[in-house]
C-alpha cells in the first residue's frame, strides 16, 4: 500500500512539474541581437563552435564576421591545445585540453601545397605557431584557421651560425608578435628579432657575459666531455636532442625580456635581451650524470624538467630557479609508482606548458607515454593513447597554443611597411594572407581522431 502511494505521489510530482514548465516562456537564441549573440558564442570552446557552424546561415555567417573576432579577443584565457610532433613531423594531431580529446586538424595551407615539407614547429604564444623550414627560414600560423605567413629570410652575420634558441612573445595590445632568435657560441652570443608590428627583422644585437657568472664555466667548451654510465656505455655530455627540442626555449618578461635556452652540455643559459647579457645558471646535477631536460614556462617563472636515475628507479621532478639564494627548489614530482617504469628505458622527456599546466612527452625505443603535471596541486595525470585506424599513434614532442580564431599574424602597419620595401614573394605572401585573413580555410576540419 505504501509502494502505490509513492507511485501515486510521484505520478502527480512530475505531472505539476510538467504543467509548471509548460507556464514558462519559450526562450530562442534566434530572438538574440547579433551583437549578443557572438558574445555568447565566443565562450563556446573553438571545437564546439565550429560544430555548430552547421546549425544555420546566421551562424555560419558569424565566424566571419570581424565583430565576432573582436568578441572572442575578449575571453581572456582558453584551454590549451597541444600540437603533436611525431617521427615524420606530420602535425595533423592536436589534443584538446578542454573536451580531453585527440582532434586532427588541417595543415597550415603553405604545408598542404608541400612548399615546405617537413616544416617543423619550433616556438608558440597566444594563438599562433611558428615552423622552421629546411631552409632554415620560418612560417608563423594559426593553426585554427590554417592561415600563415613566410617571414623574411633572417640573415645572420658571420655567415652559418649555431642556432641555440627560438622564441616567441606577443603583444595582445595592438595585436602583434615578435621572433626571438639566439645564435652564436656560448663565449660570443647575439639575438636577432623579428617585429611583426614592422615587418621586418631588426639589427642583430650582441650579448656579453654578464659579470660574476658563478656557474661552472670550464664545462662549457665546444669538446664534449666522455664518461662510463652505470651499464659500462661511452657517454658524451653533448645533449643528442629530437628536431622537435632542438631550440627549446622560453621567454618571459622580468627585468626585461628574458630568453632562457639550453646549452649543449645541459645547462640552463639566460639571455636578458633588455640589458644585453647573458649567463649560465648552476648546474643541477653533475656533468657526468646521465639524465634527460627540458624548460618550460611555468606560472610567470621558467622551470626545468628532468628524468633521472637513482637507487635503482626513475624520478621525474620540476625544479624552479630561486634568484635570491642562486639555487634550485623542487616544485613538484610525479608519484614513483608512475615514474618507477621508466627505469632503464633510456627515455627522454620533451615538454611544454600553459599557465600552472605542463605537459610531458616521454619516449623511448621501448614506449611512449603523455602526461599532463598540474603544478600548483602536484597532480599528475595520463593522458588515453591516441589511435589512428586503430593503431596507437606515437608522438615525440608537443608545442601548445591557445586555439583562438581571432589570432592574427600581423599589424595592418606592419603589413604596409613590408608592401613598401620588401621584394615581390613577400607582397604576394602578405596579399594571400590578407585574403585568408577576411575568410576562414573553407578546408578548416576539426574532429576526434
Amino acid at each position: 500500500m505504501e509502494l502505490d502511494l509513492d507511485l501515486i505521489t510521484g505520478k502527480n510530482r512530475k505531472r505539476k512539474a510538467t504543467e509548471e514548465a509548460q507556464v514558462l516562456p519559450v526562450f530562442s537564441l534566434n530572438e538574440l541581437n547579433e551583437d549578443l549573440l557572438e558574445r555568447i558564442l565566443a565562450w563556446l570552446p573553438t571545437s564546439s563552435f565550429f560544430r555548430l557552424r552547421s546549425v544555420c546561415k546566421r551562424w555560419s555567417s558569424i565566424a566571419t564576421s570581424t565583430t565576432f573576432q573582436l568578441a572572442c579577443s575578449q575571453i581572456p584565457f582558453r584551454d590549451p591545445w597541444f600540437l603533436m610532433v611525431d617521427q615524420e613531423l606530420n602535425q595533423s594531431v592536436v589534443f584538446d585540453a578542454t573536451e580531453w580529446k585527440w582532434r586532427n586538424i588541417s595543415h597550415p595551407y603553405l604545408m598542404q601545397d608541400n612548399l615546405y615539407p617537413k616544416s617543423i614547429p619550433v616556438a608558440s604564444c597566444g594563438g599562433l605557431v611558428c615552423f622552421r623550414t629546411i631552409s632554415g627560414n620560418f612560417i608563423v600560423s594559426n593553426p585554427v584557421t590554417s592561415v600563415c605567413r613566410e617571414l623574411p629570410p633572417a640573415t645572420l652575420s658571420g655567415g652559418s651560425q649555431t642556432l641555440h634558441a627560438i622564441a616567441m612573445n606577443s603583444s595582445p595590445k595592438d595585436q602583434s608578435y615578435r621572433v626571438v632568435l639566439v645564435f652564436g657560441e656560448l663565449s660570443k652570443l647575439a639575438a636577432k628579432v623579428f617585429d611583426a608590428s614592422k615587418g621586418l627583422w631588426e639589427d642583430e644585437v650582441m650579448l656579453a657575459r654578464k659579470a660574476g657568472n658563478s656557474s661552472e664555466t670550464e664545462f662549457t667548451s665546444d669538446e664534449p666531455l666522455y664518461f662510463l654510465s652505470k651499464s659500462g656505455d661511452v657517454v658524451a655530455t653533448n645533449m643528442q636532442r629530437s628536431p622537435s627540442k632542438q631550440y627549446s626555449s622560453v621567454l618571459i618578461n622580468e627585468d626585461g625580456e628574458v630568453v632562457y635556452f639550453l646549452s649543449h652540455t645541459g645547462t640552463v643559459v639566460a639571455c636578458n635581451l633588455a640589458d644585453k647579457t647573458f649567463i649560465e645558471l648552476p648546474r643541477l646535477l653533475p656533468v657526468y650524470s646521465e639524465y634527460s631536460i627540458d624548460l618550460v614556462e611555468c606560472q610567470g617563472e621558467m622551470s626545468v624538467v628532468i628524468l633521472s636515475e637513482f637507487l635503482e628507479s626513475a624520478s621525474l621532478r620540476v625544479w624552479r630557479f630561486s634568484k635570491e639564494d642562486r639555487s634550485w627548489q623542487q616544485v613538484a614530482v610525479m608519484p614513483p609508482r608512475m615514474s618507477h617504469e621508466f627505469y632503464g628505458k633510456k627515455a627522454d622527456v620533451n615538454c611544454v606548458s600553459s599557465a600552472d599546466k605542463i605537459f610531458i612527452c616521454i619516449n623511448s625505443s621501448e614506449f611512449s607515454r603523455h602526461v599532463i603535471c598540474d603544478i600548483a596541486a602536484n597532480e599528475w595525470v595520463e593522458l588515453p593513447q591516441c589511435h589512428v585506424n586503430g593503431q596507437t599513434r606515437e608522438f615525440m614532442s608537443a608545442l601548445s597554443f591557445e586555439p583562438r580564431v581571432e589570432a592574427s599574424l600581423c599589424c595592418i602597419q606592419g603589413f604596409r611597411k613590408a608592401l613598401a620595401i620588401e621584394g615581390p614573394p613577400l607582397r604576394t605572401n602578405i596579399l594571400l594572407e590578407a585574403k585568408f585573413e577576411l575568410h576562414f580555410s573553407k578546408n578548416f576540419y576539426t574532429n576526434s581522431v
